[in-house]
């Protein structure tokens, strides 16, 4: 190997000696999907992994040749870039368990500092040294010796040739590789993220060329009514005591009445998707007029309050993020979720209006440092996981850390509730319904994010808690609700009249 790394290559060798760097230290996970749903045994599957081999070494280096034929400095600088990036996401891939699909770099590029910082550990900074910046030194100090148009035009066309006799060969395969393509596309380096950050803002420009408005609304009475809407983080239907779980998970919500419980499952099992499937009349492409976007231009008093982020769009006059929240709270809470409810109850009364929509964005059950996300007093369960990574902990220290933050939900909830119950002028409605749920280490899968067509059912069944005021409204005996039973449910407690209202999707009598 020293050997090889030499100062001088010519550029055919040296996109080949990428491609073995970049295939040894990255594609270790690609592999072992491989190896793990392929029979390895038979004469067929041998041939196959031998030709996947083949063509990753090969197209990549391919690649590598075409760009660095175009410009040696552009191409080094990619290069460094590959690597480090590369670095990062088998990290995360080997840590959690994790594929980097569309989906995906959506979650990445809509994660905040905050969250990000979560991550750090002295075991991806040793990935990012010795995986990205070492190999980088090296493709900068390497000097690479161009080759003539004419060579590189034979050696361009006989490795395309190469590569279709190679695919053609395998044609037997190819519905494999079709039906797995989610998961062999988000491994292989470095176009699980280069091609799927390129697939993300096109999809998002697309969605958001324009809002499309949707038809007026009325508001049929004046009956004063409030809705606290609570958007859940992470938060999975398994880990909640009223949905049968073993813990006492809900000690506060299994008390109190007129508290309803339904199965659910989300849109997808990622914030942003999540999110939006909550707030919209109906599961889309799409970007239709939001709920708070609808009501606030509806004359319905709309206040969004947020310890998170990756929501749609959102345009009302009361939006007050974390940093807003803090500047008039006092007391030890105002580091958690409880900054939400920090004069909830005064702004419900300040307002001019009789039909008011509250809703709450809250960050408490997402990992990896479940740990932090709950004041002392709420570890209930001992010992608690207090590393980033995840696999490094006991199940049972996961899971402990896990179920204090279904604990402080519980509380946060209840606190709602108890403010609402004051507001005797006021039908009132709590509903909290989780945006995603959760992976704790089954399957040895960790967090969130998984395409919803292979995710395990702890990534998307979620908890729907109802609470209603005395005498406001009963509910239908519904078995299973998606999120887009939000949309409808608010407008029927509110008396809204919509063209878009559709009573199926009303969980309220």
């Amino acid at each position: 190997m020293l050997k090889i790394l030499k100062n001088k290559l010519q550029i055919t060798h040296f996109a080949l000696l990428m491609s073995c760097l970049n295939f040894l230290f990255f594609h270790f996970p690609f592999y072992s999907f491989v190896f793990n749903n392929l029979d390895y045994k038979s004469f067929s599957g041998i041939i196959a992994i031998i030709s996947l081999v083949i063509l990753m070494l090969v197209a990549n280096a391919f690649v590598f040749y075409l760009i660095f034929f175009l410009s040696r400095f552009i191409g080094k600088f990619l290069l460094v870039l590959f690597f480090i990036i590369n670095a990062i996401a088998v990290y995360f891939i080997n840590t959690y368990n994790v594929i980097i699909d569309e989906s995906m770099i959506g979650n990445v590029i809509n994660t905040n500092y905050e969250e990000a910082s979560s991550f750090f550990s002295i075991k991806l900074i040793l990935y990012i040294i010795l995986l990205g910046v070492i190999p980088g030194i090296y493709i900068i100090k390497v000097k690479i010796i161009n080759v003539t148009l004419k060579r590189f035009l034979i050696t361009s066309s006989l490795t395309l040739l190469f590569i279709t006799l190679l695919a053609f060969a395998n044609s037997s395969h190819w519905l494999w590789i079709d039906k797995n393509s989610k998961q062999l596309g988000g491994l292989a380096m470095p176009w699980c993220y280069s091609v799927n950050i390129s697939l993300y803002y096109v999809h998002q420009h697309q969605k958001n060329k324009k809002e499309i408005l949707l038809p007026n609304a009325t508001i049929k009475d004046s009956e004063k009514s409030v809705v606290v809407l609570v958007i859940g983080e992470s938060a999975r239907k398994q880990n909640f005591s009223l949905y049968g779980y073993g813990r006492n998970t809900n000690p506060l919500l299994s008390q109190t009445q007129n508290v309803f419980h339904f199965d659910a499952t989300s849109c997808a099992t990622y914030t942003t998707a999540g999110v939006k499937c909550i707030l919209e009349h109906t599961n889309t492409n799409d970007l239709y007029e939001i709920l708070p976007n609808y009501l606030n231009r509806n004359n319905v008093e709309v206040i969004w309050k947020t310890t998170n982020w990756g929501e749609p769009p959102v345009h009302v006059e009361n939006y007050q993020n974390k940093d807003a929240l803090m500047l008039d709270c006092k007391g030890e809470g105002c580091n958690y979720d409880e900054v939400l409810l920090n004069g909830l109850k005064e702004q419900i009364l300040a307002s001019k209006k009789n039909k008011i929509l509250i809703i709450l964005h809250t960050s408490t059950s997402h990992g990896p440092t479940y740990s932090k996300k709950y004041p002392p007093q709420f570890e209930i369960f001992n010992p608690v996981c207090n590393s980033v990574e995840l696999g490094n902990c006991s199940q049972q220290e996961l899971t402990n850390a896990y179920d204090n933050t279904i604990v402080y939900t519980d509380y946060i909830l209840h606190n709602i509730i108890e403010d609402l119950k004051e507001l005797k002028e006021y039908k009132s409605a709590m509903l909290f319904v989780s945006d995603h749920g959760e992976s704790l280490g089954e399957k040895n899968l960790y967090m969130h994010g998984l395409p919803l067509s292979i995710a395990p059912k702890e990534q998307y069944e979620i908890p729907f808690i109802v609470w209603v005021s005395d005498s406001s409204k009963q509910l239908k005996p519904d078995k299973i609700l998606s999120q887009n039973h939000v949309f409808h449910s608010v407008l029927n407690f509110l008396s809204i009249q919509s063209p878009v209202y559709d009573e199926k999707m009303n969980i309220f009598k």
